[in-house]
């Protein structure tokens, strides 16, 4: 799939949003930054992290639990102060992405676009400010997650507003602008990284891979492979020792009432994944599937291309006859010499 590349005017603030972190080298910015301020832009960070891993992936992408129609609209609102526009937009591309994971149609894949457009060109790009409301009905049906989706930049600017409140301008610099640049890259790390580097544990037909500094640095979203293979799973760790902290959150807030229903991943899933010896027969059947796949479709292309050739050939072959046949029908006969 041919994909639109280039940088559109739109893509100013996501780069100006970059370059206000400077901001923090000011003097007076520095010398009004103080303890309050760096938790701050840590309570920041980890807020809205959740309000993007929590809400916009496990809720409104996979909808992995259920709960109330206030709070899904809290974690709408929490995912949007994290800049990465609407919750109905992220979903609706995310769930193209496991339709489609690391294949032509795929709107980030490392393995066939390189990782600059994995990792933020394919977010920029004009080809995807759409939202696709045709891959997120369930959702379409709340007027106010429609509002939020279309008046995405409003959460930032509250946050602004409550950073500012608390801080002052250093507040808004590290509260705000350097935590939203934070999340950014930790978020958009999934979408490289974790198809790039890492352990692969379950047989997927993508490059998914799992890795413990990525599910450190995402609450829990690092172990990519896990969730590849089974994506109906409100913890994307299976294990007790693969940590997940937004798993954790959910959880907590079950006991209380706020979420309920939590979907997990069932017991011959989590045997597969205890059993080394299935799992590498499992690697080895998929490598020569996809082997085989790979020939057929080298032998599909070179049938269509020796089609293309031979009905080239024929199309000019006739178009040299008819040539000759009109150019003998209107040319006269010379006559005979005397």
């Amino acid at each position: 799939m041919q994909k639109d590349r280039s940088i559109p005017f739109t893509a100013i603030p996501f780069f100006g949003i970059h370059l206000a972190c400077l901001l923090v080298f000011l003097p007076s910015i520095r010398e009004a930054t103080t303890t309050t301020t760096i938790v701050l832009a840590i309570a920041c960070f980890l807020i809205r992290k959740f309000g993007i891993t929590g809400g916009y992936h496990r809720y409104f992408s996979h909808r992995t639990y259920k709960t109330s129609r206030f709070f899904q609209f809290v974690l709408a609102f929490l995912g949007g102060a994290a800049a990465q526009k609407g919750a109905l937009w992220w979903a609706a591309h995310h769930r193209h992405h496991h339709k489609h994971s690391d294949q032509d149609e795929d709107v980030h894949s490392p393995a066939r676009d390189g990782i600059w457009w994995s990792h933020v060109g394919w977010v920029l790009s004009p080809m995807y400010n759409r939202t696709r409301y045709e891959m997120i009905k369930d959702m379409t049906k709340f007027p106010e997650l429609v509002f939020l989706n279309n008046w995405h930049l409003v959460p930032i600017f509250v946050l602004g507003g409550i950073c500012y409140l608390i801080d002052g301008w250093a507040g808004v610099v590290w509260g705000t602008f350097v935590s939203t640049v934070f999340l950014y890259h930790t978020t958009f790390a999934i979408n490289s990284f974790c198809h790039m580097l890492g352990r692969r544990r379950f047989p997927t037909t993508d490059d998914s891979k799992n890795s413990l500094i990525l599910a450190l640095l995402t609450l829990g979203e690092g172990w990519h492979n896990n969730h590849h293979y089974y994506q109906n799973s409100v913890n994307q760790g299976f294990y007790w020792w693969q940590i997940d902290i937004t798993y954790y959150v959910l959880r907590v807030l079950s006991w209380t009432g706020v979420v309920w229903e939590l979907r997990m991943p069932p017991e011959r899933v989590l045997a597969l994944g205890r059993n080394p010896a299935r799992l590498s027969e499992m690697m080895e059947q998929l490598k020569t599937s996809a082997a085989h796949a790979t020939d057929r479709t080298r032998e599909a292309a070179l049938a269509a291309a020796h089609a293309a050739s031979e009905t080239a050939t024929a199309a000019a072959h006739v178009a040299t006859e008819t040539a000759a046949k009109v150019a003998s029908a209107v040319m006269p006969n010379p006559e005979p010499t005397p």
